[in-house]
């Protein structure tokens, strides 16, 4: 009997799920917890990839007309205040400043001092403070409409964490827009969405469904909120991303009013959207297998690591020649109109280690070149989404790259859907839906995306409660057709996705 090939990563997906995760950040070096409880680090690996990231992002939200500005970190509890269903939604999460300095303890240590008259929030989102700020800047229709994002950390205290997918600090994009009509409002919110949908689709290649939240899963204030939602590996779902369409609920609480054309005083129209550090874990569970990390080339910090190989220093000066020829020439290429991201690593350290690595890490192509090569002009190719490695000649690498990059990205978008596809169903009664989220025993991953007509969301709530599945979003496309609520029998007019979820 064949021996089961033996990976880099222990315990595998199989085995169990949450403990691979985190094996997967730590051997690809993304990042580690920190000293502060439910804080992490983000190691130059991990944060190359969210600069990555937020690049892309950053030129979508630009390319739509918005601008980037930065408000503060710290809220004035009052602000929080104006909003009563924003704050409730937030006020179990907040990390709360009394005190303005410190002072030597009697003891010896140090004590807080110097109490604030009023306590401030650190921030764990910023529509009031911006809708403070906005108040002043908007006074006519003229002034309409003010598109910002603003890139920054925020807290929310999360009790139970997990490095990425929920961290008590975190960075993410969020913005905040205001407009005169109601209809621009919606159409932001519904463009912002579609944005989102374009990076995790074509940049992550991590296919999503757009949906509104029903009622019970909206952002505290929003009177509509759309997400896109993604399976995980583990057939779990993750919201990635958001986009709130908040009325006039913020601004009647700020204040943010203008004179209208007819010479009426109004109140704006708002609308808020953001993204996180969460897409890193997300991109994690979307790609990565039981040796590490696997990468989308549009995204990958480096998309071809050359290692050279060569037994003494006569042999290094020629291999090394010939690995700085190949990287310029490769540099020289474009993917999706970049230049094609090439590292050497002549670390002195021993050629399996090294090549395991970079596997552990993600990088999409890894090139072997020794003196054997270069004699015919070729290097050794391996594939991160393939465990074989052949040769190919330079003239070949160097003209196919970015095709080879094309076909990776869309090969990994390919199978995810393709898992989301083989684990997606529509469920049209209470026992079937049973059967869908309970699993045959403990290690087994149960469930997926199940697609259901529903009459009353306080109705489903012991159910969902009972199984820990939750509404995802009722979806914006194929939606059309009535039909039957799977628990009530009652008339239903659409359907939403149910799973368990982050």
């Amino acid at each position: 009997m064949a021996k089961a090939p033996k990976n880099a990563i222990s315990p595998s997906r199989a085995e169990a799920y949450p403990e691979w995760y985190q094996q997967v950040i730590r051997a690809a070096d993304l990042a580690e917890n920190s000293p502060v409880r439910g804080c992490m680090v983000i190691k130059p690996w991990g944060y190359r990839l969210w600069e990555n990231m937020q690049r892309a992002l950053d030129d979508m939200f630009k390319a739509t007309g918005h601008q980037n500005a930065y408000f503060p970190l710290f809220i004035p509890m009052s602000f929080l205040e104006k909003e009563a269903e924003h704050v409730e939604g937030f006020a179990k999460e907040c990390a709360v400043v009394t005190h303005h300095r410190l002072e030597p303890d009697p003891d010896g240590g140090l004590r807080p001092a110097g109490k604030l008259e009023e306590p401030l929030i650190v921030r764990p989102t910023s529509e009031t403070i911006i809708g403070a700020t906005y108040a002043k800047w908007v006074q006519s229709h003229r002034d309409l409409p003010i598109l910002i994002n603003q890139w920054a950390n925020v807290v929310r205290w999360e009790m139970r964490t997990r490095m990425f997918l929920r961290t008590a600090e975190f960075l993410w994009q969020e913005g905040h827009t205001v407009h005169a009509t109601s209809e621009e409002a919606i159409a932001e919110t519904e463009q912002m969405i579609n944005v989102y949908a374009d990076f995790a689709e074509n940049w992550m290649a991590m296919p999503v469904i757009i949906g509104s939240k029903t009622a019970d899963e909206r952002f505290p204030g929003a009177v509509e909120t759309l997400s896109i939602e993604a399976m995980m590996q583990d057939r779990k779902a993750l919201q990635a991303g958001t986009s709130h369409f908040l009325g006039q609920n913020f601004s009647k609480a700020q204040d943010i009013a203008f004179q209208a054309e007819n010479g009426e005083r109004e109140y704006a129209w708002t609308t808020s959207w953001g993204v996180s550090t969460r897409l890193v874990g997300a991109l994690i569970m979307s790609h990565s297998d039981d040796d590490g990390l696997v990468l989308p080339p549009r995204l990958a910090p480096a998309q071809v690591v050359i290692l050279p190989i060569y037994r003494d220093d006569s042999q290094r000066a020629e291999v090394l020649q010939y690995v700085e020829k190949v990287k310029a020439e490769l540099s020289a290429q474009q993917y999706e109109g970049s230049p094609i991201r090439v590292e050497i690593d002549d670390r002195d350290i021993r050629g399996g280690e090294k090549k395991w690595h970079h596997v552990k890490r993600g990088v999409p192509v890894r090139l072997e070149i020794g003196p054997k090569d270069i004699q015919k002009d070729a290097v050794f190719l391996g594939r991160r989404d393939h465990p074989k490695s052949a040769p190919m000649s330079r003239g070949e690498l160097i003209a196919g790259i970015a095709t080879l990059l094309a076909q990776m990205q869309q090969g990994l978008f390919d199978a995810a859907a393709k898992l989301r596809d083989d684990n997606s169903c529509v469920i049209t009664n209470e026992s079937e839906f049973r059967d869908f989220f309970t699993p045959e025993n403990e290690q087994d991953i149960h469930g997926g995306f199940a697609h259901c007509h529903f009459s009353s969301e306080e109705e489903l709530q012991p159910l969902l409660k009972e199984l820990k599945v939750t509404i995802r979003c009722i979806p914006r496309e194929g939606n059309d057709e009535p039909g039957i609520c799977f628990l009530t029998g009652k008339p239903a007019a659409k359907k939403a996705i149910f799973a368990k979820a982050y």
